[in-house]
């Protein structure tokens, strides 16, 4: 395959995962917007909540992801190994949303000892446990979403995130105002139009691949359930690593006050939206190497690596133009309050700074989880963010009294390194491959 082949393929994969993938993010940022007209406080509790919720949704997300490179890497025509892999994958991502769903549930009820606002922890408690249940219908859609991509099919995902998206909108638009006759929810309407389109969405996407499968019947290999236990859990710790550190970020922005607290929610969603279309280039890097490495093509490998770095890299300096030009602009769409938006401002030229080693480091995970490798990616994740990232946006923000803009410039240097070390451990990878 030539270089513009290479490109064509990265573009055509990922652009459906990457609408799909802000399916999921998109849900937040609706909530957001809808949830900041409403003022400050229950914009602050969204954000503190999300904190802990979007820690559980990244870690199954990211466990989920062990089902695509097996998918990848198995023939089409080994259908009955393909229903393995889709049946256990169903199996441990359920027992896993179980889980998931009782840790928001325990989380909730100790919101008031993490010196937030009393206001907020009091606003915060009943959104985190509805979200909580919503992990559950999220990890059957991503179960089947995971299989589906593996198989190259990544436009029928994307339908259903739009579709489940739209839902989200217009629920939000009944609940949160009470449209409609119904009661005006305000935050606690934005949290059951959350679970209400995720359950549509889980719904949609086993009959789309239900109908597909010839043959359907029940079993369970342990062997490969284990697998995918090995490939899924360091995955899914990879994002508890990334979006953890952006929670405990959260969290010490909260000590600062409310304000500082929306202005960091309004800029982490506009940069989460960027991180998750990444997250969707990285997706397919992950289907491309994984193909690869089944045909044994070390040739074409290298070149879906490299051209899938610099899909992202293009992607990533657009955004962060886009962020800079229009800063205030995207954080007036969020709340009225004046301050809040020049802090939200001021804080989306930190991440326009950090949009490219995000999308690399993304995108990094990508391929090497497409080469199965996950341990190593993983202690890189740990040691940028946990080492470096959160001591010292302690250190900036609190010690040197740079606030919230200290935190933010800590964890832009978090994201630099887990970028560089990424491409290094590609490149070693590269290196000893025998075939």
């Amino acid at each position: 395959m030539t270089l513009k082949e290479h490109f064509r393929k990265n573009v055509v994969l990922a652009y459906p995962v990457v609408i799909g993938q802000l399916g999921h993010i998109m849900v937040s940022v609706a909530d957001t917007v809808m949830v900041g007209q409403v003022g400050v406080i229950p914009l602050a509790a969204a954000t503190f909540a999300g904190t802990f919720y979007h820690i559980l949704m990244m870690f199954g997300i990211g466990v989920s992801y062990a089902v695509t490179p097996l998918v990848a890497s198995t023939d089409s025509k080994h259908q009955n190994r393909l229903m393995f892999l889709l049946q256990n994958g169903l199996v441990l991502n359920a027992l896993l949303a179980l889980v998931l769903v009782a840790i928001g549930l325990i989380a909730s009820q100790y919101l008031m000892y993490f010196g937030q606002e009393t206001e907020v922890a009091i606003a915060a408690k009943p959104y985190l446990v509805v979200v909580s249940f919503s992990l559950f219908p999220l990890m059957v859609f991503q179960t089947f979403r995971q299989f589906a991509e593996g198989l190259s099919d990544t436009f029928n995902p994307m339908v259903v995130s739009i579709v489940s998206n739209l839902l989200n909108v217009a629920l939000n638009y009944v609940l949160i105002y009470g449209a409609l006759g119904f009661p005006e929810m305000g935050l606690l309407g934005a949290a059951y139009a959350t679970l209400i389109s995720r359950v549509v969405m889980s719904l949609m996407m086993v009959l789309i691949i239900r109908t597909k499968l010839t043959g359907f019947a029940w079993s369970f290999d342990t062997q490969q359930a284990w697998r995918m236990v090995k490939i899924g859990v360091p995955s899914g710790m990879q994002y508890v690593f990334e979006v953890g550190a952006f929670a405990t970020a959260a969290i010490m922005v909260g000590w600062i006050s409310a304000e500082a607290l929306a202005a960091h929610q309004i800029a982490l969603n506009l940069a989460a939206i960027t991180y998750m279309s990444a997250t969707g280039i990285a997706a397919a890097s992950t289907i491309r190497i994984g193909n690869q490495l089944g045909l044994k093509d070390a040739k074409n490998l290298r070149l879906a690596g490299y051209t899938s770095f610099t899909t992202v890299a293009i992607f990533m300096t657009f955004t962060a133009l886009t962020f800079i030009v229009l800063r205030y602009e995207l954080t007036a769409l969020y709340v009225k309050d004046a301050y809040v938006q020049s802090l939200a401002a001021g804080l989306l030229i930190v991440a326009a700074a950090f949009q490219v080693s995000d999308g690399l480091q993304a995108v990094g995970l990508g391929v090497l989880r497409g080469l199965t490798d996950v341990k190593v990616p993983t202690l890189i994740t740990f040691i940028a963010f946990w080492i470096l990232a959160i001591p010292g946006g302690y250190l900036l923000g609190f010690t040197f009294d740079l606030g919230v803009y200290g935190v933010w410039y800590a964890l832009s240097g978090g994201l630099t390194v887990a970028a560089i070390l990424h491409i290094i451990r590609f490149q070693s990878l590269l290196k000893r491959l025998r075939f």
